[in-house]
């Protein structure tokens, strides 16, 4: 698991630019509340070789998963959620992930975690609320 902002980031895969080449299906870590954005630690050095090499070759784009043949289950395996997961879940599991941490923060007396915890808390209930109300709406 990688974590920001107090909590674990979202396994996805996206699209990253190095410098005139996008590299297409990079298994990504994703920070719900903050948007940091960074290549998943299993394929960071493959991801790194395989852009450099697409550069120097002068490609616009090429396709990550073309190149490097680790399935998906044993790069995202380890990830609290995903991004092909229902939002409202993934943010009800942060938040509860959250709400656990908080309480381990209090115990051990760690004012700073515990402000970063209330912080991540208050983004993820606005999230939460946001998708309670578009969900609302649909279904009338």
């Amino acid at each position: 698991m990688s974590f920001c902002c107090g909590a674990s980031m979202i396994g996805t895969k996206g699209t990253l630019k190095h410098y005139r080449t996008q590299v297409h299906n990079v298994p990504l870590l994703f920070c719900p509340v903050c948007h940091r954005v960074e290549v998943h630690y299993k394929v960071e050095n493959e991801y790194e070789v395989l852009a450099e090499y697409a550069h120097g070759d002068g490609l616009s784009e090429i396709d990550f998963q073309d190149f490097v043949m680790e399935d998906e289950e044993s790069i995202f395996g380890n990830c609290v959620n995903r991004e092909d997961e229902d939002p409202l879940d993934v943010v009800q599991s942060q938040i509860d992930m959250s709400l656990d941490l908080l309480t381990v923060a209090k115990q051990i007396g760690d004012s700073k975690w515990e402000n970063e915890l209330k912080k991540r808390l208050a983004v993820m209930s606005r999230r939460r609320a946001r998708l309670l109300q578009k969900n609302s709406r649909e279904m009338k």
